[in-house]
């Protein structure tokens, strides 16, 4: 089997192993029922739960789908960005790296588990809805922040800056150059869309919410 594959097939089952994991960790599901408690009857929660239940292997299929989109979206931006630069790299080998790259953000659902169930023991489920490791929204805190801005605040965040610097590498290893030359293809390329992409979310945010 193409090793592009494998990376991608044991991404989704991370992935998704980590996500339950996470889920059973918090308690997820008792945090729920006393967020809708606060508007529905036990009748209309019980109804909700069970039609969860019933769907939940839908989640299972959406998650892989979600990250084949988004790694093919960012491997064609960065493929751009290389064929501007007069770099020419076959569109597996960059979604290859793209892959292997997505990996560093197994980390954070680990370090979510870490956090409440060592440090902060006592949370709500919008503790557990904006609370993303090592990012700006950590500092400031989302209490008293226009909801617009969470978003924005949460990907401003360790793992983000360290997915940048490894593709840069990963680009400069392929390309023969350096990760300095890497670096300034992704930030060509990779950086512009993901700041578009925040502005899009902060928009339909500030408009819907």
């Amino acid at each position: 089997m193409n090793s592009t594959v494998l990376k991608y097939l044991l991404l989704c089952i991370l992935s998704i192993f980590l996500n339950e994991l996470l889920k059973k960790t918090v308690c997820l599901d008792k945090l729920l029922y006393n967020s809708l408690s606060e508007q529905l009857t036990s009748i209309q929660i019980e109804k909700i739960f069970e039609f969860q239940e019933k769907w939940q292997w839908i989640n299972y299929i959406f998650l892989p789908i979600l990250i084949l989109i988004k790694t093919s979206i960012i491997a064609t931006i960065i493929y751009i960005g290389l064929f501007l630069s007069n770099k020419n790299l076959k569109f597996n080998v960059i979604l290859n790296i793209v892959l292997k790259a997505e990996f560093i953000f197994l980390l954070v659902p680990i370090f979510k588990m870490i956090w409440f169930y060592f440090f902060q023991t006592n949370y709500t489920l919008e503790d557990i809805q904006y609370f993303y490791p090592l990012s700006a929204l950590n500092i400031t805190g989302y209490k008293g922040l226009e909801t617009w801005f969470i978003y924005p605040f949460q990907v401003l965040n360790l793992f983000e800056l360290i997915y940048i610097i490894y593709l840069g590498f990963e680009i400069g290893k392929v390309t023969h150059t350096n990760t300095d030359s890497g670096l300034k293809i992704v930030g060509l390329s990779y950086v512009p869309s993901l700041l578009l992409w925040v502005a899009t979310v902060m928009f339909f945010t500030l408009n819907y919410a």
